[in-house]
């Protein structure tokens, strides 16, 4: 009995000592990223940009910038109903076959849009000089013949899918990417199209405004432990949410755990926006490797699409020799 009551005084004593020490506040110990042999963040890996946050802050939630714990459970748990509650009967690009992802989707953060600035989570107004290119692009659509593959879209034949990157949005379905690093580079492919971004770290130059690509010239370098992106030299066709070729993007990169990367990008171009506007999203970890997405080897959708206008102009040229001769 001596031996318990002796620990029971120590016990005492200890807690007593802890309640009456000074209290100084709890310090949040700074998480310390991986690095790769030359020192830089390690953001190698899969990830996925997978969400069911909003890109812009749905009307009925104006004026409210982060949900709670709880709404942001029940808007998961809705968004979650709905893509179970597709059919499945009838396979196609949005079916919840294709929506399901290794990763359940969740909110990016509790921010109720992916838009953060402007403040109110919506792009700006777009100028009058975007919304006459809209209306000469859509005019194109209505009038453009199958029988031109070059008058489809650039998706329809295999070349680049809309909001990939840069900046880079979640597809709808394969919104998984893989990050490779070295000394120099820093390479992003996307697993929706295979499109493959090599970023050269060693500060040269852009190229020359008169060479323009699909997805931009990409040129980046560190800022303290953050990757940061500039992108220019885009086509006219490269279209994202109706840019022009004066597209400029800025997209950085900060992983702040072991399983998130903080992706930010800011969007300008004064031919098409009021005025620049940043938008951001938590990428996920991803466990498993991504697979090669063979748009073209199986875009069958071109294929018939300029077959039904061959045969449409077969069936003019025989309706047109049978005719008889005035």
């Amino acid at each position: 009995m001596r031996h318990r009551f002796s620990a029971s005084i120590g016990l005492q004593a200890v807690v007593l000592a802890v309640v009456l020490a000074p209290q100084t506040p709890a310090v949040a110990q700074k998480w310390t990223p991986p690095r790769t042999p030359d020192g830089r963040p390690d953001m190698q890996g899969f990830w996925t940009n997978a969400t069911f946050t909003p890109f812009e802050r749905p009307s009925s939630l104006a004026g409210k910038e982060f949900f709670s714990d709880e709404e942001a459970a029940a808007f998961e748990q809705k968004r979650l109903e709905e893509e179970n509650n597709q059919p499945q009967d009838d396979i196609h690009y949005d079916n919840v076959l294709w929506l399901r992802e290794k990763l359940p989707k969740v909110l990016s953060n509790r921010r109720t849009s992916l838009v953060v600035d402007p403040p109110d989570g919506r792009v700006p107004p777009q100028t009058p000089e975007a919304r006459q290119r809209a209306a000469v692009r859509a005019e194109a659509r209505k009038t453009s013949s199958p029988s031109d593959v070059k008058s489809r879209t650039l998706t329809e034949r295999c070349i680049i899918w809309p909001h990939v990157g840069p900046p880079m949005l979640p597809a709808g379905y394969n919104s998984n990417l893989q990050i490779v690093q070295t000394p120099g580079y820093v390479m992003i492919l996307q697993e929706m199209i295979h499109d493959a971004r090599i970023i050269p770290l060693d500060g040269r130059p852009h190229l020359l405004q008169t060479m323009r690509l699909w997805m931009g010239d990409s040129r980046g370098h560190w800022e303290g432990d953050t990757l940061v992106v500039d992108t220019t030299n885009f086509t006219d066709r490269t279209n994202f949410r109706g840019s022009s070729e004066a597209l400029h993007v800025v997209e950085r990169f900060t992983r702040v755990d072991a399983d998130t990367i903080r992706y930010e990008f800011m969007v300008d171009d004064p031919t098409t926006w009021a005025r620049p506007w940043t938008a951001a999203i938590d990428v996920r970890k991803f466990p498993d490797p991504i697979f090669e997405y063979a748009c073209h080897e199986g875009n069958h959708d071109l294929e018939f699409l300029l077959d039904w206008a061959r045969t449409e102009e077969r069936a003019a040229e025989e309706a047109a020799k049978k005719k008889p001769q005035e």
